[in-house]
């Protein structure tokens, strides 16, 4: 069952709320980051993570039942790819943060607002406008200075020794990257139902099976030690950061190009920072909030760009006589 690709002109229409969406989307996943943190003590992350799809797919399958008659070879294939792509930025962000500083972490996850726009080139043949890039960069910077600018005013200098960690994180970028641009691939093709329902029983599928050889390898020992709180913590990131989340993006990615969501995604430590400060009332550095700005100029500027872009082509052509 395949959808209908929208036309420019409903895809410009709806692009203002589904980018709306996508913040709120980013809104929950920063909000839900400390219950998953104080899961984590209970159960090891990629254990966390596969009970977590597995209770989600199990809600989304029930809510979207219908869908479930209706799937085709396109359907069954989006959802494998990209719940493999998930899975594998969950993997080796956690490989690789065992092995490397959580500043460089947060700052090579990041880069995935500059693959975005690359792999949208080389896999789609589909060449970003230039404000896209010029969004990225800006955004990059600002995710530079949010992770090694802290409140002490100090740059962090573990960033000048690479090391395998890195390497896995760059991996961990890459899969986050390709994920999002695929979600923008398939989503016009194919209900946002169905796609959600396959990404999160295929991410459940991998996760156990990455679970099962990081314990297998020694890697990451698995371990779950259920307790209300872990069940409370599950419960409550598989339907707001996962069901819900998923729906929304693959809803909203119909609408938005896969650059300008990888923009809003860039938003989430912007929110972490935000939060911070209200509730625990940490000091911040002001290159920090150079860090944030910088962030919400990159939005601000490919959405000037973008609507400027709609208008030109909007304009009717003079007549030349």
């Amino acid at each position: 069952m395949s959808g209908t690709v929208p036309s420019a002109a409903t895809t410009r229409t709806r692009r203002g709320p589904a980018e709306l969406a996508l913040v709120g989307v980013t809104a929950i996943w920063d909000i839900t980051f400390p219950v998953v943190k104080t899961a984590l003590e209970g159960a090891s992350p990629m254990a966390f993570a596969a009970v977590r799809m597995i209770c989600a797919a199990l809600l989304l399958a029930l809510l979207y039942r219908r869908e479930l008659t209706r799937l085709g070879a396109l359907e069954w294939r989006a959802g494998a790819i990209t719940g493999l792509l998930m899975t594998g930025g969950f993997a080796f962000q956690t490989i690789g943060l065992s092995l490397t500083t959580a500043s460089k972490s947060a700052f090579l996850t990041g880069l995935s607002v500059i693959l975005v726009p690359f792999l949208v080139a080389v896999l789609l043949r589909r060449l970003p406008r230039s404000g896209s890039w010029a969004g990225a960069v800006l955004a990059l910077s600002g995710l530079y200075l949010l992770a090694f600018f802290p409140a002490n005013g100090h740059w962090q200098t573990a960033w000048q020794a690479p090391n395998a960690g890195d390497l896995l994180t760059l991996i961990c970028a890459l899969c986050f990257a390709g994920h999002i641009v695929a979600i923008g691939h398939y989503s016009p093709r194919v209900s946002f139902q169905a796609l959600t329902v396959l990404l999160v029983a295929f991410c459940a599928l991998f996760s156990t099976m990455a679970a099962a050889v990081l314990d297998w390898t020694r890697v990451e020992p698995a371990y779950f030690h259920a307790s209300p709180g872990l069940w409370g913590a599950i419960a409550v990131t598989a339907v707001l950061a996962t069901a819900l989340a998923f729906s929304v993006q693959a809803w909203a990615q119909r609408s938005t190009p896969a650059t300008h969501a990888a923009l809003i995604f860039a938003l989430e430590p912007v929110f972490a920072l935000g939060a911070a400060v209200w509730w625990r009332h940490e000091q911040v550095s002001g290159a920090q909030l150079w860090g944030c700005g910088l962030i919400l100029a990159a939005i601000l500027l490919v959405e000037w760009m973008a609507a400027r872009a709609g208008r030109e082509e909007a304009a009717p052509t003079p007549i030349c006589g």
